[in-house]
């Protein structure tokens, strides 16, 4: 059976909807962050050796990266989830299946921590000095870089239904993640209609409900 290293508020989370929507048997071994810190803990260093969060194990192997993770789990058990080779939409799939991590979270992750940094206790009059990196750090890159990408995806998606045209696919699993921390931290992220219903039709799946019933706290549904 497939176990699945499940990290609360993580991409773990997409692995889950994942399973659900191919219906294969799966296990859960549950990992809490550090409450202050936000980090994994050491036990996941057990099962892979930077205790990085997805991790899976099946017939003996641990697969690590959710990009990996999902295309092993999609050619193993559900090839039903991705467009065939030859198919239009094929390189449509790939592309966005990387762009999610390669592409849109990179400037997410800075504003991540452009954030935390405000927020960090620091000396009073070290405070000014912080805020002000932060500011710049979000002015110069991290605020227009997302503004592109989400109005390049906005796009896409106002002339498809999915990312792989009109049947939905294991790309749309992988670019949920990013794209629910945007709503939740990109400014003026309800300009973008056609990510908002994307990620309304999204939440509203049988199987991303069942992955949040079994997956537990996250704060991105």
């Amino acid at each position: 059976m497939i176990t699945v290293h499940h990290l609360n508020n993580s991409r773990s989370q997409r692995i889950l909807w994942l399973l659900e929507e191919i219906g294969v048997d799966y296990e859960i071994v549950r990992y809490q962050r550090d409450a202050e810190t936000m980090r994994a803990p050491q036990e996941l260093r057990e099962v892979h050796p930077l205790g990085k969060s997805p991790l899976i194990t099946d017939n003996g192997q641990t697969y690590a990266e959710s990009a990996a993770i999902i295309e092993y789990l999609v050619d193993t058990y559900g090839n039903q989830l991705k467009p065939a080779t030859h198919d239009v939409h094929y390189r449509d799939y790939v592309y966005w299946l990387h762009f999610s991590e390669s592409s849109l979270m990179p400037p997410l992750l800075v504003k991540l921590i452009g954030d935390r940094l405000t927020e960090a206790k620091v000396p009073f009059f070290v405070k000014p000095i912080v805020k002000s990196i932060s500011k710049q750090m979000e002015a110069n890159f991290s605020g227009p870089e997302i503004s592109s990408l989400l109005e390049y995806i906005n796009n896409h998606l106002g002339k498809n239904t999915w990312f792989c045209g009109e049947e939905f696919s294991a790309a749309d699993i992988q670019m949920s993640f990013p794209l629910e921390a945007s709503a939740a931290r990109a400014p003026g992220f309800s300009s973008y209609a056609n990510i908002v219903s994307f990620v309304d039709r999204i939440h509203a799946r049988p199987a991303y409900q069942a992955a949040l019933e079994r997956g537990g706290e996250y704060d991105y549904a």
